[in-house]
């Protein structure tokens, strides 16, 4: 039987608490430490309490000596934190986006290959399996496609205070972005060429637009868009449109039924970001009378896992990875990949002008 694995974990907002759960349940690894520069302002879980606290990651890394570190602090601290890590010897798991540059992002990769470290991103529709269906049902429409997808929280109540400052470090598109980019390009497997954003500040208290648009074309002729808006003004209405079209059909992914909760909108829920209710296929032939030769199919997605789940299978898989010592390579590029679209997206929006990828 492997060695538990030894884990630092950095970070304990809504993401960096649930991957801490995923540790703390998981018999494969053991928690040596939990680091955070505000960790003495923080409730610490009840299930967590116990485990040595941290405020300096230097300081964390040199005294807890991790096999792994889990890195969901903010994304400015991604890039420096994970190359300090895989420095030092860990393995690393880091939540989405690998970096806020590409020049980081390229950083990180090479010291990952350099160093033979594993390095796992929290892409968690990868791991989802009504995404994985979506993808998989998507692929059979035929080229080009078109790929529509957003996701706006209105933030309130618990959330108005951590979108504001997430904003500080990636604006909206960015941010979020980067899962549903990567989802374009599972779907079309071609390269991207052209990229053109759109955005607006809605937001007094936000230093920089709090809602965005991008549009990529794909050099297979696919073209896509992404919506992403966050501030207490945002509307709920088409908040969660995620379709793809082909010249064979067109596949949907349909929001289960919704209430507002508590004073909290629902758009703001993190676990309703990946929830479905149903994946709907529509097939485009028709007969000699121009009626559709099909009918559309459902597939009712029942137990599919919640948050914490996805959380759970995440660091399961980084178990896998680091245990059966998995080749990762496609999926490290794949995170750079996504990160160059949206960082190309805002850069369209500063500059007002489409970007062509090299």
């Amino acid at each position: 039987m492997a060695a538990k694995v030894k884990v630092l974990v950095v970070g304990l907002g809504n993401m960096g608490a649930s991957h801490a759960s995923a540790y703390h349940r998981n018999p494969g690894f053991e928690i040596v430490g939990l680091m955070s520069r505000s960790i003495k302002e923080k409730t610490i879980p009840a299930e967590l309490k116990g485990y040595p606290l941290f405020e300096d990651f230097d300081e964390a890394l040199r005294v807890t000596k991790p096999d792994a570190v889990s890195i969901n602090s903010w994304p400015n601290s991604h890039a420096e934190y994970a190359i300090k890590a895989m420095n030092a010897g860990a393995h690393v798991f880091m939540e989405k986006p690998i970096a806020t540059t590409i020049e980081d992002a390229e950083k990180v990769v090479a010291v990952a290959r350099a160093k033979k470290r594993k390095l796992v991103l929290g892409y968690i529709l990868r791991v989802h399996p009504s995404w994985m269906k979506f993808i998989e049902l998507g692929q059979t429409l035929g080229k080009p496609l078109v790929m529509r997808l957003n996701l706006n929280q209105q933030s309130g109540g618990p959330t108005y205070d951590w979108h504001k400052n997430l904003i500080d470090s990636l604006i909206p598109i960015v941010d979020c972005g980067v899962h549903y980019v990567d989802v374009m390009c599972q779907l079309t497997g071609a390269k991207p060429v052209r990229v053109h954003g759109i955005g607006a500040k809605l937001w007094a208290e936000a230093d920089k637009p709090n809602y965005g648009h991008l549009h990529v074309t794909f050099d297979d002729g696919s073209v896509g868009w992404y919506e992403a808006g966050w501030g207490p003004m945002m509307s709920e209405v088409a908040y969660f449109v995620k379709d793809v079209v082909g010249p064979k059909g067109a596949v949907s992914i349909v929001p289960n039924p919704k209430a507002h909760k508590d004073g909290v909108s629902d758009s703001s829920n993190i676990d309703q970001h990946t929830k479905t209710d149903a994946i709907q296929y529509h097939h485009a032939e028709v007969g000699p009378d121009r009626n559709f030769l099909r009918k559309d199919e459902i597939f009712t997605m029942t137990d599919e896992p919640g948050h914490q789940e996805l959380c759970d299978r995440e660091q399961a898989f980084f178990l896998k990875a680091i245990n059966e010592d998995l080749d990762l390579g496609t999926q490290m590029d794949a995170a750079v990949n996504s990160l160059r679209i949206v960082l190309a997206a805002e850069q369209s929006i500063n500059e007002e002008r489409v970007v062509v990828l090299a």
